[in-house]
This record gives C-alpha cells, structure tokens and sequence, in this order.
C-alpha cells in the first residue's frame, strides 16, 4: 500500500514539472514575441517628446517670418498634424503662419484655427 501511494505521489509531481517546464516554454516565447512587439512601436515617452519637438520647431519658424506677430500664436503637434491657435492683428498674417508651418521639416497637415484681433483688444 506505502508503495502505491509513493508511486501516485511520484507520478502527481511528475505531472507537476511537465506542465511547469510546458508552461515555462510558453511564458519564454510570449515574453519574446513581447519585446519584439514593443520595441518596434515608440513609447509614449518617445513620443510626446517628438511632439513638442515639432511644435517647438513650428514656432521657430514663425518667428523667423518677418511681419508675423507670434506673441498670442500656440501650436500644438501630434503625429505630423499641427494645430496654430491664437490671435493675430490681420488676415495677411494668417496665411503667413499657415505657410510658415507647412514648410517646417515633419509637419504633415496644418490646421488653422487662428482668428483677427483688433490693435488695443
């Protein structure tokens, strides 16, 4: 009887390291296939620092137009895509900022959301 029981235990913890080892070789091959995965998509990180990067870039351009008044313009970057929000004193200078920004190195689209403010307002 003590050597049946001795055999079942055996053979319970056999049964125990095999579908460890199994499991093991499925968790190697899962944490391979992870770090493939997230290595070739950038963080968040890399990102959001791309991104102001860009937005930063937009707005060395603008201020390097002459007549452009970027005091009251914000830019916002996002993948490529750059939004010019704000005020400026007159129309002329919209389109200014619209071309300013769509000749910076990266910028895909520039959205335009840029309005005219009276001088004194």
């Amino acid at each position: 009887m003590k050597s049946r029981k001795s055999l079942a235990v055996a053979a319970g913890m056999l049964a125990v390291a095999v579908s460890i080892n199994v499991g093991m070789g499925s968790a190697y091959a899962q944490s391979s296939d992870a770090a493939a995965t997230t290595s070739a998509a950038p963080s968040a990180k890399s990102t959001k620092a791309a991104n102001r990067q860009l937005a930063k870039d937009v707005r060395r351009s603008l201020t390097k137009v002459k007549g452009l008044s970027v005091s009251k313009i914000s830019v916002r970057a996002n993948g490529g895509a750059v939004t010019l929000a704000g005020t400026v004193p007159d129309a002329s200078q919209i389109d200014k900022a619209t071309e300013a920004a769509k000749g910076t190195a990266g910028v895909t689209s520039v959205k335009n959301a840029l309005t005219i403010r009276e001088i004194g307002q």
